[in-house]
């Protein structure tokens, strides 16, 4: 069985460690370590869910885990892979961010078998400035904190620069790492390869002051095809809040990861053992179009973050985009799916009686161009209602239609969809009409 060291440096989590020692210490007796979370959100993201995943498997080889929220450097605001400076949270905003992180993870780590959860705003909300600097400040010289890579960046941007608040971060941090060895016996700090120069200062705050030795391990930042941090979208970001990002969105945003990446996403966001993994690299390389390797990313991570009958929920979903058992999803997952898709409002009136026209339905949405491409459509079998393909010009959409009472899903080929939504009274403006490729296509032909 692989050591702890051994199947970090297998998921290729180890991007920097303070010293050699590092692996005899994930390896040896257990230790006390934590990572810290940003509260500038009261959900944790989709790439938070690697520094969680470490504090798992930290506790599951038999160390004592420490998540810490930042309520209080929350309100200075990390520096580190920005470009510009943060806007500061009030403390109502950052008590309530702090409270929804503290719930997520609580998922994740078992805080009744050791671990501990704490809020660096207990020790950062009444040290007094003057003894700040005088017991840590003292410490740090202006010459070595310039060269952090997080504050020569923002140096060099001449006009945005940046402010002595976000300046003195590094020191809070580093003091967190102090606090925490005195609490705790704290003796390793994990993050992210951009929290490097943040852990360094706390290692040596550490030394200097208690003349003790303490140790940092980094892990890279997983980012995508694009090179942005995973989870940061065009369209936002993959939150692990239900209510934010939903578990089939969750779930498609994985199934449509790229090939090149799958394999870095497999081992940083899932506890899947590494025969499974291996399995799923040869079957990526032999069959790549099979897609098993995103499906067994998607269904792992969403059943971490949500639960097996939400995976399974939200992978019957992306099957349903295509077939007629769209028919027995429930509302919110059917809003999910078509989230992304064009939609119009119609009045119930319209379905009322004879209906509409299908034709003119088609036409209206601007899924054909024109009636005349609707009837094309249709007598080519190409148009669909509710997945279920359309059989003659004379179909018409009528109230017997409706999914939840309120919805028709319309489709033209294999990939347009547009959603009708019923409404009492007249009809409104069509929204999203630029976009008729509709929801994500994970589970559609490539």
């Amino acid at each position: 069985m692989a050591t702890l060291s051994e199947d970090l440096t297998f998921r290729g989590l180890v991007h920097q460690v303070t010293d050699p020692g590092v692996p005899a210490l994930l390896d040896g007796p257990p230790v006390c370590a934590y990572t810290g979370f940003d509260p500038s959100a009261s959900s944790l993201q989709l790439g938070n869910l690697v520094g969680v995943l470490n504090l798992v498997r930290l506790q599951q080889a038999g160390h004592r885990p420490i998540a810490l929220a930042g309520g209080g450097t929350g309100m200075i605001g990390d520096p580190s892979g920005k470009t510009e400076e943060r806007n500061l949270l009030h403390a109502e905003q950052l008590e309530a961010n702090v409270a929804g992180i503290r719930a997520q993870l609580e998922r994740f780590i078992d805080f009744e078998a050791g671990a501990v959860l704490v809020d660096n705003a207990a020790w950062l909300g009444e040290v007094a400035l003057l003894d700040f600097l005088r017991d840590v400040g003292k410490h740090f010289t202006v010459n070595a904190m310039i060269a952090r890579d997080s504050v020569r960046a923002r140096l060099e941007e001449r006009e945005q620069g940046i402010s002595f608040t976000e300046f003195s971060y590094m020191l809070l941090q580093a003091y967190d790492f102090l606090r925490l060895f005195d609490l705790h016996g704290c003796r390793l700090q994990l993050g992210g390869s951009d929290q490097w120069g943040n852990i360094v200062s706390g290692v040596d705050l550490v030394r200097r002051t208690r003349g003790a030795e303490v140790h940092g391990l980094t892990t890279p930042l997983l980012t995508d095809e694009q090179g942005r941090k995973l989870g940061k979208t065009e369209t936002g970001t993959i939150w692990l809040d239900a209510a934010r990002t939903s578990p089939y969105q969750l779930f498609q945003y994985l199934l449509n990861s790229p090939d090149d990446r799958t394999g870095a996403y497999l081992r940083a966001l899932t506890l899947l053992p590494r025969e499974r993994i291996e399995e799923l690299d040869a079957s990526t390389a032999a069959a790549p179009e099979r897609r098993e390797a995103q499906r067994a990313l998607a269904r792992a991570v969403v059943a971490l973050v949500h639960g097996e009958t939400e995976a399974h929920a939200a992978e019957g979903a992306g099957r349903a985009l295509f077939g007629e058992e769209i028919a027995g999803l429930d509302e919110a997952t059917l809003l999910s799916v078509f989230a992304e898709a064009p939609a119009t409002v119609v009045p119930r009136s319209a379905l009322d009686g004879d209906g509409i026209p299908l034709v003119q339905a088609l036409a209206d949405c601007g899924l054909t161009p024109s009636r005349s491409a609707a009837r094309t459509a249709v007598e080519q079998g190409g148009a669909y209602v509710n997945n279920r393909r359309a059989e003659g010009l004379d179909r018409r959409l009528t109230t017997a239609d409706l999914l939840h009472d309120r919805y028709v899903v319309l489709r033209r080929g294999r990939r347009d969809h547009h959603l009708l939504k019923v409404e009492a009274g007249p009809a409104r403006e069509p929204v999203h009409q630029a976009n008729h490729r509709g929801p994500s296509r994970g589970d559609g032909p490539r």
